[in-house]
C-alpha cells in the first residue's frame, strides 16, 4: 500500500467483504486489516544473510563493557 489509504474501498471491503462492525474496523490497525483482506506481503523476518551483512557493517569492539 502506498502512503495514502482509499478509505471507501478499505471500508467497503472491511464492512461488506469481511462483515465486520463500524467499531471492529476502526479499531483494527492497517497491518491487521491488510493481513484479514488477505494481503501477504510485507516486512518480512530477517534472514540469516541479513544478520551477517549487520554483523559485518557494526562489529561488537573489543573490550567495551556498558553497564546499560
Amino acid at each position: 500500500m502506498s502512503g495514502r489509504f482509499d478509505w471507501p474501498a478499505l471500508m467497503r471491503a472491511g464492512l461488506q467483504g469481511l462483515g465486520l462492525q463500524p467499531t471492529e474496523f476502526w479499531a483494527l490497525t492497517p497491518v491487521e486489516l491488510r493481513l484479514m483482506l488477505g494481503e501477504r506481503q510485507g516486512v518480512q523476518p530477517m534472514a540469516r544473510a541479513g544478520l551477517e551483512a549487520l554483523l559485518r557493517a557494526f562489529p561488537d569492539r573489543q573490550g567495551e563493557m556498558s553497564d546499560g
